[in-house]
């Protein structure tokens, strides 16, 4: 991945142009051709494709105030992609595919309504256990800690989890959503919750005594579908 050098021209760049894409980590600029994939994608890419689709359809269909609404509650909304200014905000139609999505990842999926965005609590992950149920599923056992929230259960964490051999790093392509579990449905703080990985060996085609784990996790409001920034979590553990 090139690093991008500013000029006396452009000082940032982002977006694409041509056949190349900029793109920005850890706050710098890289570039990157663009890919030409042969294969449709994955059935989970196609999944999440899919659930794209009926966003954009959903929002297409909204009267227009109502869309107005949407675009007023984003100005709120800081961007959290270039450009990186204060006054930055994102728009409407990403306000709404954002709580589109967040409603599908619950199980809910809906066209939802406007609604303000409100700051997330501060929150925070540990793991706590790793063990194999009936020879196939992997459960991930974490404790969540969420801040002053008046009720925490109004949050869901979401894992982005990939499995990797012990010590290997972390491929963003290969990380995979598992929304989380109760282990008790009640106001504890921090809560026990887990994630279900079914039939682990396959997911990632490994089937070892021993991994490394690297997780991107983040809240989802159930109230407004929205979600925060994610957190950063890798481990080691075994199995025997």
């Amino acid at each position: 991945m090139p690093l991008y050098h500013p000029n006396i021209r452009f000082s940032d760049c982002w977006s694409s142009v041509g056949n190349i894409t900029f793109y920005h980590r850890n706050g710098k600029c890289y570039w990157r051709k663009k890919p030409a994939p042969i294969f449709p994608g994955t059935l989970w890419q196609q999944e999440h494709q899919a659930v794209h689709f009926r966003a954009l359809e959903a929002w297409r269909s909204l009267e227009h105030p109502v869309q107005r609404q949407w675009s007023a509650y984003a100005r709120d909304v800081t961007a959290h992609r270039p450009p990186f200014l204060k006054e930055n905000h994102i728009s409407g139609y990403n306000l709404f595919v954002s709580a589109y999505h967040g409603f599908a990842t619950l199980g809910h999926e809906h066209v939802p309504a406007p609604a303000r965005f409100e700051e997330f609590p501060p929150f925070d992950a540990v793991f706590v256990s790793a063990q194999v149920a009936g020879n196939a599923d992997l459960v991930l056992r974490f404790s969540l800690f969420v801040g002053d929230a008046g009720h925490p259960l109004r949050y869901r964490a979401l894992g982005k989890i990939q499995l990797v051999e012990e010590g290997r790093g972390c491929h963003p392509g290969k990380l995979r959503n598992f929304l989380s579990v109760e282990v008790f449905p009640d106001p504890q703080n921090p809560r026990n919750i887990l994630f279900i990985i079914p039939d682990y060996r396959s997911f990632w085609n490994l089937d070892l005594p021993a991994y490394t784990l690297h997780m991107r996790y983040l809240l989802l409001d159930t109230l407004t579908g929205y979600r925060n920034l994610h957190k950063k979590l890798s481990c080691s553990f075994s199995l025997q």
